[in-house]
């Protein structure tokens, strides 16, 4: 199973940032988290490395459902949205919600998954248009 839904922008860092938090929002998600993976590891152990931002997503009444399906499913929560560069573009990565099916093994978090994953696919489907 590819654990993660990946489109591909020749669009710079920045802004495909603004356009990933809008898409996000167009589809009900909010950004709970925000990791600057790049300048944390420069900080933290002064290494160097392309643009890497980790954005935590959540839909607020998918993970109301999911937490009541299964109150262990927050070591799965926000759904991670990744934007970073890679050979001169932009790439944006977004968990399969599928994952959290296969983890947990509770099918009553199917409907859940595919929802999130139907509403995933949308907002980065949007990028690209």
């Amino acid at each position: 199973m590819d654990y993660g839904i990946t489109v591909t922008l020749d669009r710079p860092f920045a802004e495909t940032v603004e356009r990933v938090r809008a898409a996000l929002a167009e589809q009900g998600f909010g950004i709970l988290t925000e990791i600057d993976v790049q300048a944390t590891l420069r900080t933290k152990i002064g290494a160097e490395l392309p643009d890497y931002l980790i954005l935590g997503a959540c839909n607020p009444p998918l993970a109301h459902r999911a937490v009541q399906a299964d109150p262990r499913i927050g070591l799965l929560l926000p759904c991670n949205v990744v934007v970073r560069t890679a050979d001169g573009a932009t790439v944006v990565e977004a968990m399969n919600p599928d994952v959290m099916v296969r983890v947990t093994g509770h099918p009553e978090l199917t409907a859940i998954a595919d929802e999130a994953g139907t509403r995933l696919r949308a907002a980065l489907a949007a990028l690209q248009a």
